[in-house]
């Protein structure tokens, strides 16, 4: 048997078990190739799904920090916009690629990395992202119901983790059609919190010298970048939503305008409206501080806030499930679902005081190792071959170990550790010079493109043929 010579267990190609659009069937599809003849949906389902998830209280959290910061409003408006339209432009184009490949993104991973070389980012990154995210919402969440019922903070949230377990259970078509409806519900919630704040609020356009945070340009640099972050944790599984619809050039059009569209507009909305909250404020957290704001309205924000945190969780359950499958652990992908939501339970338990605080370090920590995997995912895919019947198949040959991708992928995060900057671990650059901010993001993917440009001529490390990367030979 040659080394090329498919030897997974996974089917490159499933066979067609019949699900189509159906909302009540549970998925029957994991990690597994969409065969054509289950290809459905159209490119503005990604506008409504993310447009629904990005409508999220942890936005509002980020805005939130801009009063710590001390930024005036229009510096902090600026950083949102500009990391708003970089960030979302990037998961435009990774959802085009599911679209034509057809398989979920960290699976695509495989490739550049290797089976073994890409269960280092699935882990840490996607896993432990999708229970780290699931937590986070649900603490939201049940903070938020918690207020409004006076119901202790552990059944709020056990309630919402099971309705969120259910609808992930039962997988794609149910949520692509929930965020659909959910975008209208949550758009007149928040505009409804949006209008009371304005009216409420105020707009401080001079630097905050005074504030704990300022560092200046660099304060505005790290705030551009948690928006940023923001995003980029989101890019590994951008493809999990677009990978049922039809291959053609107009829907990777259509899928990467919308779902750019989506992210951005929501991220550029509810950012600004957490910098107006912290501005307004005595409060140290953003729902006391949207309690305080909304006043007499306070019962209705909660409300929307506790119905918002379906619309990501629904995305962070479903793709740490993607996730565990990715791993090769041999479940089906609803076990998965329950095994993170389970966890994510737990984890919300543990981790709702101090949350503000934490949140922040999670969300830096996961980003300065998704923004060079995202880099070496899309050379891959540009440069790799990855367009090419057998660079699909071989996504699902275990044999291919490691590959240079994953050499690229570590320099990224290694050498990009020095500017890392957050609560948990600050590297010696970041240290000697906070004036620059956290450029960790920025340095990390530069590093991985640069090494894999390096190497990807190289004689490949699992020792297969190269793949076909003339332009003639891309056929997907």
């Amino acid at each position: 048997m040659s080394p090329d010579t498919m030897r997974a267990a996974e089917n490159s190609v499933a066979e067609d078990r019949g699900y189509r659009d159906s909302l009540t069937k549970i998925e029957p599809y994991g990690i597994e190739h969409i065969p054509d003849v289950e290809r459905h949906g159209k490119p503005r389902s990604q506008f409504f799904l993310w447009f629904a998830a990005g409508m999220n209280f942890p936005i509002v959290v980020l805005g939130f920090s801009a009063a710590y910061f001390g930024l005036p409003f229009w510096a902090a408006v600026l950083a949102i916009v500009l990391a708003g339209i970089t960030s979302s432009a990037g998961m435009g184009y990774l959802s085009a690629m599911g679209v034509r490949l057809g398989v979920p993104q960290q699976m695509q991973g495989r490739g550049p990395l290797g089976f073994i070389g890409n269960l280092f980012p699935v882990a840490y990154v996607n896993v432990f992202a999708g229970i780290g995210w699931a937590a986070v919402t649900v603490i939201l969440g049940g903070q938020a119901i918690s207020l409004l019922t006076g119901i202790p903070f552990w059944l709020s949230s056990l309630i919402l983790m099971g309705i969120q377990l259910g609808v992930a259970v039962i997988g794609y078509n149910l949520i692509h059609f929930l965020q659909r409806i959910l975008s209208f519900v949550l758009v007149i919630g928040f505009a409804f919190i949006t209008i009371v704040a304005a009216a409420n609020g105020r707009v401080i356009n001079v630097a905050d010298t005074t504030a704990p945070g300022f560092n200046g340009i660099g304060g505005w640099i790290v705030f551009f970048g948690w928006f940023f972050s923001f995003i980029v944790a989101w890019m590994p599984f951008a493809s999990d939503y677009s990978r049922y619809l039809p291959n053609t050039p107009g829907n990777r059009r259509g899928a990467s305008w919308a779902t750019m569209l989506g992210n951005f507009i929501t991220l550029v909305w509810m950012g600004i409206l957490g910098t107006v909250l912290g501005s307004t404020t005595s409060a140290s957290d953003s729902i006391g501080a949207l309690k305080e704001v909304l006043g007499p309205w306070a019962a209705i924000g909660l409300g929307v806030v506790a119905l918002s945190s379906f619309t990501q969780n629904f995305l962070n359950v479903y793709g740490g499930a993607i996730s565990i499958q990715t791993m090769g652990v041999p479940v089906k992908r609803h076990t998965a679902v329950v095994v993170i939501c389970v966890a994510s339970y737990v984890v919300a338990l543990l981790g709702q005081e101090g949350f503000n605080a934490g949140f922040t370090a999670f969300l830096n920590l996961t980003a300065y190792c998704i923004a060079p995997y995202v880099a070496v995912l899309v050379c891959d895919y540009l440069f790799g071959g990855r367009r090419t019947e057998r660079g699909l198949r071989e996504l699902f040959d275990k044999s291919r170990k490691f590959e240079w991708g994953f050499v690229a992928w570590a320099a990224g995060v290694v050498i990009s550790s020095p500017f890392w900057m957050s609560s948990i671990y600050t590297g010696p650059i970041a240290a000697a010079f906070p004036q620059i901010g956290d450029l960790s993001y920025y340095v990390g993917a530069a590093v991985a493109t640069g090494v894999y440009f390096a190497t990807h001529r190289r004689q490949r490390l699992s020792g297969h043929k190269m793949l076909d990367r003339s332009i003639a030979g891309q056929t997907l």
